[in-house]
Parts: C-alpha cells; structure tokens; sequence
C-alpha cells in the first residue's frame, strides 16, 4: 500500500485537530478558490467557507472525524470517515455518529474541490423533534417496502408510496 502524499496527511492531521478554535488550519490546506459541497451546502471560496465551519462549530458541542480510509491518485483523493458529533439542539445532546466519504481534488498543494457525501437525515433530519419522527418512520418503511419486494429473484429500484 503506498503511502498518502503530503497534500492528503496534513488534511487528515488538521481535520483530526479541527475544532472552533483551530479554524484558522484551514487556510493551510484549502485552495483560497476551494468549491465544497455537501447534500445541504454549496460554498465557493476560502472566507466563505472559513465563515461555515465557524457557524457550524459555534453550535457544536464536539465534532470527532475518525478517518477510516483513504485512496489517492495523483491530484485526487476520497476519505472514508465516520464523524461524531453532539450538538445542544439535537439529540438532548447526545452523541449522533454518521458515516460518509469526501471526494478530494488538489491544485498547487491545496484542496481545490471538496465534496461529501453523507445521509442527510442521519446527520439532521432524523435528530429534529417531530420531523424526526416522520424521516424515520419513512426510512423504515421505504426499507421493508424494498427488502419484501426482492422476490422472483429482483430488486426494486424505487418504493412504492
């Protein structure tokens, strides 16, 4: 297995170390021209994206990013992570844990493009009084719906509601 380029350690050492009071590491491995996404964001730039991570840390209890694996080529690079993270507004507090992945792409040493991928509802939706009872309940019945509807040897693409 070969080793992560540089560009990709130093992200993962400063991510493991990110908290509202380090938010000023990311100037050191974002692009000032960083394009990120999530499923509920899209940012452009540096500032903006600074100014994210302060909003979103200002409301966080904690947040843990626990970097299972990772696969480089070239400039490009994706994570496999699990974040943990307990907010005071979701969950009484407690520990909501999700697991995702990023896509990475590098330019002169620096992330360029970021994008995440992760269950929405497991990350929010589901841990909001009352709409949390509603993303839950249609995850589990979308789910029974496609588990009993894999007879005669096929799968469904899509529930029926």
């Amino acid at each position: 297995m070969t080793e992560q380029p540089d560009w990709l350690h130093n992200f993962v050492r400063i991510y493991n170390k990110l908290d509202k009071e380090t938010l000023h590491l990311l100037e050191e491995v974002y692009h000032p021209d960083i394009q990120f996404s999530d499923p509920l964001h899209g940012i452009s730039g540096l500032q903006n994206l600074s100014n994210y991570f302060a909003d979103m840390y200002s409301n966080v209890i904690s947040c843990q990013f626990d970097i299972q694996h990772s696969l480089s080529q070239g400039d490009q690079a994706a994570l496999y992570w699990t974040m943990r993270y307990r907010h005071n507004r979701l969950s009484k507090g407690r520990e909501i844990s999700v697991e995702g992945h990023s896509y990475l792409k590098v330019q002169d040493g620096k992330v360029i493009m970021h994008r995440d991928y992760f269950d929405a509802g497991s990350l929010l939706y589901e841990h909001i009084p009352v709409m949390g009872l509603g993303v839950r309940w249609l995850k589990a019945r979308i789910s029974g719906e496609q588990s009993s509807s894999t007879g005669s040897g096929g799968t469904q693409a899509c529930p029926k509601f």
